[in-house]
């Protein structure tokens, strides 16, 4: 079959080049659908069930929401993470579900649970929301938007009613939230002297407004021959009307709205603002929905809001303050240039040694011709232009030309012999078959499996593995039909001539001895692995180098409590310190509904939290990395007081590097292990940002009612704390009245002016309707104290928790951190009732490792069953896989002296590794094991074997070495993180080169003399 192939190729050769013609077209047809992303989809399919209730405290929610919902959504299959955040009103519980898991399935399910549940929960609730998290991450991307013409009111409502809903038409936008800027609403405030004068409150006063001010449908009429629609218009239709409007007293008295306060129209509460190089703006940032593809859905905004422009005021500006599809498109760019290079030294290489012009053509075809189809192949598997994907077809640039110059080499032998080219290649074809088809089927069965590896790490994995695998099954196909059909017919003898060289003649010493010292040749390759495996479990682990993207995310948390004038204040502080360095080229800040890694989560919402989003200049613009900058700015901001700051380094779930989680139901055993924790790790040299986020206190007042005297006056809690509630913040949007303002409706809040709500005596003075229609002041019904209360409360796996999270400087890796953490002796005395799990990048690197040891062993057992059926002998493939111990020396003194760690692209650079050195063992053993059917002894075999394979085997590895060398240099966007992989690569190369022409050798001749005796034994029982 495999003989027959490549001879009826060299016959049909017609047919042949009508395939990989139609395999290339496709191949370039399909380019243009695919997509550009950093890295693989790894988004976890997630729900969130979000409870809100105006005004409440966090530790009311949790115990009569939070825990009930997580009780009801546990029994969920396919949970991967249950986290819930509870604020100020608000309970987030997420549900981060196992990748295939199917979300409408589940979102069903979780809706269903929560229904079970409703009668549990308080009836008091505003909204129940079980919806799924179709974003992920932080904003992509951030615009500003500045006009002469429009005031900040008017850009707030453009942003909010035309941008934003034009935006989320574009397929694969999640979320467009608006920073900075206002929102309108009527504002009513009451003074409390005239309402208790009159004997009302602020909560009857809105529950007036929203039952008069109102528009509402009231049934139709056939009135003559024709059907009328009947509407009760009971809205003011301008702020003096709303003044005017009869307040309901007790008795059947009224008064005018305007006697109780004012009435005025202006904007709600700030909570939120954007600032660009310390000036205020109204801006708004976008977040690509799941699995969508960051670049593409990066243009498309971008050609949205450049066809929106023309039904936009003349003078209004949106300007792009910071994005980050440019570092994925540059490093996408940086993959192409390498693979691009890579070909080119590759040919170059292919030329040196074959110093034939025809033969190197005929060889490097085998590139495009492997690439291209490859790119197909990716579009049916949904696949796109990644880090990894480009990754793994740049690594393979040296691979792929490897049988094809096998190919060539062995024509180009036969034809110094004095045949034709014709009758050359069809003897060399035939030959080399085997190997051929070995050293290809023995890669795909090392990247197959990695494509399904489970969890995150296949997710990561599967697009490298399975694009390699289809490379290499192309430049099989390419290396076995049409570079035999076109040696065939172009090369010629006169261009082919092959001259020993002193490296050979070096070679053939180095064996006579290997093999007349067959013992200590023997040990010498033991010891050899030996202390490679000492060295692989010595060495730093890490997960992923820190790339230099342009962009530092700086994260900055005040105590709660903080206003917003004051978080102000701390931003503009922040952003002179950061500008005066030369590096930086901007720093955009967003106070308030700052997105975090995991999801939009409205308990962390608060005038508080600030994300700053620095931009740097271009790299070859500056003297200083990222990664130094950086530094610097960790210990200027020491000197900003009141803050608590971290760099966003994470690669997955979470905002730190190292995040470890302590849970337990014993809430101050919990803060106890956890501050002790927190303070022994500040203590370790290298870790920095080391905090936790135990709940932090914040003041507040507690109303305990007396229930004696508010049962004389009829007044119940609720009716307490509705009053108290509308008073001082307001009653919830969904319980306001509407003021219809132009083309919208705007809320009217009713509550107590401000001066007199920071009053104590306001509240304790604060009148209380009773059932009898007479208000009482609070104090008469209560008592007021004051008590402080968490201000966030945050759980895991239906438990209190306690993250414990820090950054780690460049003497540190992720593996090394770990390590450090859990030698101090808080970790190891951690209580019984205290339980740990590492999540974020920790788990995930504990994950990958793992996987990666399953993957090997079976890439190890797969590559046994290919080569015993290939060569139908079970002794020869240990002979072949000897080569696989002795290349992981030279790649981990390639990544020691790099000053690189065992990370994510080290390994996987390890396992390609495993596919690449078996391909030079089998052109030699396959050669020795044709010569000595041809009549000679094991011995000469393999001496002639490797002389004769010695060039083609030197060739490929150069050729690979070539080919992987701009990677390992670290030329472009993210170099950084994907060197490690190339240096990996490249130092196992250069050792099992030499290992493999020397080792293996003895090693088959040990394996000759046991498989003759066991024949011989088997011999005489039979």
């Amino acid at each position: 079959m495999n003989q027959t192939l490549s001879t009826w190729s060299i016959r049909n050769p017609i047919a042949t080049i009508v395939f990989f013609l139609l395999a290339f077209v496709l191949g370039l047809l399909a380019i243009p659908s695919l997509g550009v992303d950093e890295n693989p989809n790894m988004d976890l399919p997630a729900l969130s069930v979000i409870v809100l209730q105006h005004g409440a405290n966090p530790a009311e929610l949790e115990s009569q929401v939070t825990k009930h919902v997580e009780d009801a959504v546990s029994s969920l299959d396919n949970i991967e993470d249950l986290v819930s955040t509870i604020g100020d009103g608000v309970s987030q519980t997420t549900l981060n579900l196992n990748i295939g898991t199917n979300i409408d399935r589940a979102l069903t399910e979780a809706r269903n649970a929560i229904e079970k549940i409703r009668d549990k929960l308080p009836q008091n609730l505003d909204a129940v929301i079980v919806e799924r998290i179709d974003y992920i991450g932080g904003p992509f991307a951030t615009y500003t938007v500045s006009s002469n013409s429009q005031s900040i009111e008017d850009l707030s409502w453009l942003i909010d009613n035309t941008i934003v809903k034009e935006l989320l038409t574009v397929p694969g936008v999640g979320k467009v939230q608006r920073a900075g800027g206002v929102e309108r609403e009527i504002k009513v405030e009451l003074d409390p002297t005239r309402l208790r004068a009159v004997g009302t409150n602020a909560s009857t006063v809105n529950a007036e407004l929203l039952s008069i001010n109102t528009n509402l449908p009231s049934g139709r009429s056939n009135l003559g021959l024709r059907e009328h629609s009947i509407r009760t218009l009971g809205g003011a239709s301008t702020v003096e009307d709303l003044a005017a409007t009869r307040i309901s007293l007790a008795g059947g008295k009224t008064i005018l709205l305007s006697a109780l306060g004012t009435v005025t129209e202006g904007i709600s509460e700030q909570r939120q603002a954007a600032v660009f190089n310390g000036h205020p703006v109204v801006a708004f940032s976008v977040l690509k929905s799941r699995g969508s593809n960051l670049v593409d859905v990066a243009n498309a905004v971008n050609e949205k809001l450049q066809n929106l422009k023309s039904s936009l005021p003349s003078d209004l500006r949106i300007d792009l303050v910071r994005t980050n599809a440019k570092f994925v498109q540059e490093s996408c760019n940086a993959s192409v240039e390498a693979f691009l290079l890579g070909t080119v030294l590759s040919i170059l290489v292919i030329w040196i040694f074959l110093k034939d012009l025809r033969a190197t053509i005929i060889s490097s075809l085998a590139i495009p011709l492997s690439v291209i189809p490859t790119f197909a192949v990716m579009h049916i598997l949904g696949y796109t232009l990644n880090n990894m994907s480009l990754l793994g077809l740049a690594l393979v640039i040296g691979i792929l030309v490897d049988d094809a110059i096998v190919e060539i080499e062995n024509v180009v032998r036969h034809m110094s012999a004095g045949k034709t080219a014709f009758e050359a290649t069809i003897d060399a074809s035939n030959e080399i078959a085997l190997a051929v088809i070995a050293t290809s089927m023995t890669l795909i069965v090392v990247f197959a499996p990695v494509g399904f590896m489970p969890g995150i790490a296949g997710q990561f994995f599967k697009q490298f593995g399975i694009t390699i695998a289809v490379a290499v099954f192309f430049s099989m196909l390419v290396a076995r039909m049409l570079t035999p059909m076109l040696a065939a017919f172009f090369m010629r003898t006169s261009e082919t001539k092959t001259h020993e060289s002193s490296l050979t003649h070096l070679n053939d010493y180095l064996l006579a001895w290997a093999l007349d010292h067959r013992w200590q040749t023997i040990a010498f390759a033991i010891t050899i692995s030996l202390i490679s495996a000492c060295l692989l479990n010595l060495m730093p682990k890490s997960l992923v180098n820190n790339a230099d993207k342009d962009e530092i995310q700086l994260m900055a948390e005040l105590s709660p409590g903080s206003t917003l004038s004051q978080t102000k204040q701390t931003v503009k502080s922040i952003t002179t310190l950061l500008l005066k360095h030369p590096e930086i080229k901007s720093v955009f800040g967003q106070i308030g509904s700052v997105e975090d890694s995991l999801a939009t989560n409205a308990a962390r919402e608060g005038p508080n939290n600030v994300a700053l989003f620095v931009s740097l200049k271009p790299k070859n613009e500056r003297h200083k990395s990222q990664q130094e900058l950086e530094s610097l700015i960790h210990k200027e901001l020491t000197s900003v007081p009141g803050i608590r700051t971290y760099f966003n380094h994470a690669l997955t779930f979470g905002n730190y590097p190292f995040m470890v989680v302590l849970t337990s139901t014993n809430h101050a055993n919990l803060q106890h292990s956890g501050e002790a924790l927190t303070r022994q790790m500040k203590t370790v040299p290298g870790l920095y940002d080391v905090t936790n986020n135990s709940p932090i206190m914040k003041p507040g007042l507690v109303v305990r009612p007396d229930k004696a005297r508010a049962a004389e006056h009829g007044i119940t809690a609720q009716a307490i704390a509705n009053a108290a509630l509308a008073a001082t913040i307001g009653e919830n949007d969904a319980h306001l009245a509407r003021f219809t303002l132009g083309d919208r409706q705007v809320n009217i809040r009713v509550e107590l002016n401000h001066s007199d709500a920071q009053e104590l005596s306001t509240i304790q003075n604060m009148p209380i309707l009773g059932s009898d229609g007479i208000t009482v002041p609070l104090s008469g019904v209560a008592d007021i104290s004051f008590q402080s209360t968490p201000s966030l409360i945050t759980r895991y796996a239906r438990e209190r928790e306690t993250t414990v999270s820090a950054d780690f400087d460049s003497s540190m890796t992720l593996g090394s951190a770990c390590e450090s953490v859990h030698e101090l002796p808080a970790y190891k005395e951690l209580t019984p009732s205290i339980n740990v799990t590492p999540i974020g990048d920790a788990k995930l690197q504990t994950n990958i490792f793992k996987g990666f040891s399953w993957a090997i062993l079976l890439a190890f057992l797969l590559k046994y069953a290919v080569l015993a059926i290939l060569f139908g002998n079970f002794l020869h493939p240990l002979t072949i896989m000897v080569s696989l111990p002795l290349s992981l020396c030279g790649a981990l003194l390639g990544l020691v002296a790099c000053h690189q760690s065992v990370g994510l692209y080290a390994l996987i650079g390890i396992l390609m590794l495993m596919g690449l050195v078996t391909k030079n063992s089998i052109l030699l053993v396959d050669y020795a094991i044709v010569l000595m059917r041809k009549g000679m002894d094991a011995r000469s075999a393999i001496v002639e074997a490797n002389k004769t394979r010695m060039r083609p085997i030197t060739m490929t590895t150069v050729a690979m070495i070539a080919g992987m060398l701009p990677i390992a240099i670290g030329l472009g966007a993210g170099s950084e993180t994907r060197a490690p992989m190339a240096i990996a690569v490249i130092g196992g190369l250069m050792t099992s080169n030499f290992f493999t022409l020397l080792v293996v050798p003895v090693v088959f001749t040990f394996i000759h003399d046991l498989q003759s005796s066991l024949t011989g034994l088997l011999s005489k029982r039979l």
